[in-house]
Formats: structure tokens, sequence, C-alpha cells
């Protein structure tokens, strides 16, 4: 047996996405957005979706440019603040007291304390009804050094990133692993 939900926005989980990006006179802003994903693997994609009055958009639609930032859980209180007011109002860098670091690759800002920054350059607008999907070609992913493994790849238990749940508008912490992709469903194969 089943509930029925309807049509609604229950897909677990969404990510965290802080998008980053800088307004007309080169002030940086950032926003929290749940609706996005990787898109695409060639060319690497990102797209994050948007309502056209955000501030965060105007400034990537000017700019054609913008980071998504991916927020360990030590900094959910910033994370969730980029969400609840407008830089139209705010200087949220300013009241958090995160660094914008300038990229050197894209117009657009990236946080220095976050442990992920996906650097991307505006690739394709597609409107959604009220959301406006962002695909943005990824040009660079910088990783802070501590959220290395012994190898130098990214681990993703020390980059610690959240979580979060539509509907009941949880976030959640990173969980154990499940199981190895591509290896966990060899048991089906002939």
């Amino acid at each position: 047996m089943r509930k029925s939900f309807g049509a609604k926005t229950i897909a677990y989980p969404a990510p965290v996405f802080i998008v980053g990006s800088y307004d007309e006179n080169g002030k940086a802003n950032a926003m929290n957005a749940a609706w996005g994903g990787i898109c695409s693997s060639n060319p690497p994609c990102i797209s994050v979706s948007l309502r056209a009055q955000r501030k965060t958009y105007d400034n990537i639609m000017d700019k054609k440019a913008f980071t998504i930032n991916l927020p360990s859980e030590e900094y959910i209180a910033e994370a969730d603040y980029f969400g609840m007011v407008s830089g139209r109002d705010v200087d949220k860098f300013e009241k958090t007291g995160l660094t914008p670091v300038k990229s050197e690759l894209v117009d657009a800002p990236y946080i220095d304390e976050f442990p992920v920054a996906i650097e991307c350059r505006l690739h394709k607008v597609v409107e959604i009804g009220v959301h406006i999907q962002l695909i943005g070609e990824i040009v660079d992913v910088r990783i802070r050094q501590e959220c290395l493994d012994e190898n130098g790849q990214p681990d993703i238990e020390k980059i610690n990133p959240v979580l979060f749940t539509p509907e009941i508008r949880h976030y959640l912490k990173f969980g154990a692993k499940a199981a190895d992709a591509f290896s966990a469903g060899k048991k089906f194969m002939e």
C-alpha cells in the first residue's frame, strides 16, 4: 500500500547548492537553491533552477557565469541564511563573515570556506513554469586540499556535504557508504 501525494516536488535528497554571482557593480552575492544537479557529462554541465525575480537570476544573465558551492555541515546556518534573505536587501557575505573569492576562469565568486566550488559558464537557459533552469558548463571544480584523500581525490566524508529534504524542509548529514557503484548490481548479471 502506498499513500498518494499528488504532483509534488518530492525527490530525495535534494542538493544544497549555494549559487555565487556578481551583480552589475561587481558585488558578490549568493543564494541557496535546491533544484539542480549534473545534467551532462560531455560537455560537463550542471543545472540549477531559479525564479526570474531573484537577484541571482539577474546577475547570471548579466555576467553569463555562476558558481555552485557545496557547504559542509559546519556551514549549515550560513547556507540556510543565503536562502532566507535577498541580495537586493542585504550583503550576505558581510552578514555571515564568509569570504567571496573571484574566480580566475568565470565572472563569478566562489565561497572560500565551503569545501567544493564548481565554476560555470552559462550554457543554456530553459523556461519551465515558475522556474528558469540555468545550465552551466563546468570549467573547473575546486576542492579544498583538506577534503582530499591520500591519492588526491575528493573524499566525500571529508567534504561532509549537507542534503535537503523538500516538503518537510530538513537538512540532513551525509550518511555512510551503502555499496560500491557498478559492483553491487553484479549479482544479477549472468
